[in-house]
């Protein structure tokens, strides 16, 4: 079945226990209306050898599924070990796999063929976005802080296929150290693995007790989790094909797919879809600030 836009789900950016690491795919495969699915490591090198046994058959059943499968490189390269690695996955030669660069020197490795580039590049005008297509970019997903202005301007006659996120927490930065491993009195090269204790992010409090980011190992994202479903229809009408989710483990994310997918149909309202996700996390707050160039933490609509 052909679908106008195309739904794909992000890479899983927490650091989850391998058996659900591969059961949560086993089950994008067999039951999530998605089209293309990201696997790999985004946010800390130190996870992959725990889910790395699982990757070929996760890899195997997605396919099977009829899904694209792209894989995800690191978002922050700081190891001769890790550029390996994405150098590794660069050279890889297989027409069912995508490559995404999420890291700037990863498109320099992958330029001259077809591959992708992930929200954490940063995107942010025609020019750069010319340099990447005609590098063999087939899509470039966009920053998350980007209004509708600016993916309008973008979007008007885009070389290459344009990808927004469109639910759940926005990755917001990445740094080279770890606060989790700090916030439990741990130092970086001794962490251990104490990011697998909050399964979809550490919530961070202001000074007054109010919720406002959330830490993944050395990634920072945002409290609230992103919700545009009441703006695809704007941004499909502006020439975005592309729409990401992005997982987490306390939301049933084929629940998520089916709705974002009647979004896109035009099957649904809005308003229903708003009141369908409130219902599938209850405790989230949700969030589209960027998009209405406000604070990206607020929720305009709705």
């Amino acid at each position: 079945m052909s679908h106008p836009t195309t739904l794909v789900m992000g890479p899983v950016l927490y650091n989850w226990d391998p058996e659900a690491w591969r059961d949560f795919y086993f089950r994008i495969a067999d039951e999530a209306d998605v089209d293309e699915v990201c696997v790999g490591e985004v946010v800390c090198s130190k996870r992959t050898p725990f889910f790395e046994p699982y990757i070929g058959d996760v890899i195997e059943r997605l396919l099977a599924a009829d899904k694209q499968v792209t894989l995800s490189t690191l978002a922050l390269i700081m190891t001769k070990r890790e550029m390996q690695s994405v150098r590794d996955l660069a050279a890889m030669d297989d027409d069912n796999i995508t490559v995404e660069a999420n890291d700037v020197s990863a498109t320099a490795l992958l330029s001259g063929r077809p591959h992708a580039i992930g929200p954490f590049v940063n995107v942010y005008n025609e020019g750069t976005l010319a340099f990447l297509a005609a590098r063999g970019a087939r899509s470039v997903c966009l920053p998350v802080e980007l209004g509708r202005d600016a993916i309008a301007a973008l979007a008007k006659d885009a070389p290459t296929a344009l990808e927004v996120l469109v639910f759940g927490r926005l990755p917001l930065a990445i740094s080279a150290r770890c606060y989790h491993a700090r916030a439990h009195d741990l130092h970086k090269d001794g962490c251990q693995y104490v990011c697998a204790k909050d399964p979809d992010g550490m919530e961070v409090e202001t000074l007054d007790g109010k919720p406002f980011l959330a830490v993944n190992g050395v990634q920072t994202l945002s409290h609230a989790y992103t919700d545009l479903g009441a703006h695809i229809a704007e941004l499909q009408s502006m020439g975005v094909s592309r729409l990401r989710l992005s997982p987490h483990q306390n939301t049933d994310m084929p629940s998520v797919a089916a709705i974002v997918r009647d979004l896109s149909a035009g099957t649904i309202a809005p308003e229903e879809a708003r009141a369908r996700l409130a219902a599938l996390n209850p405790a989230a707050d949700f969030c589209d600030g960027y998009f209405n160039a406000a604070p990206g933490c607020e929720r305009m609509d709705g």
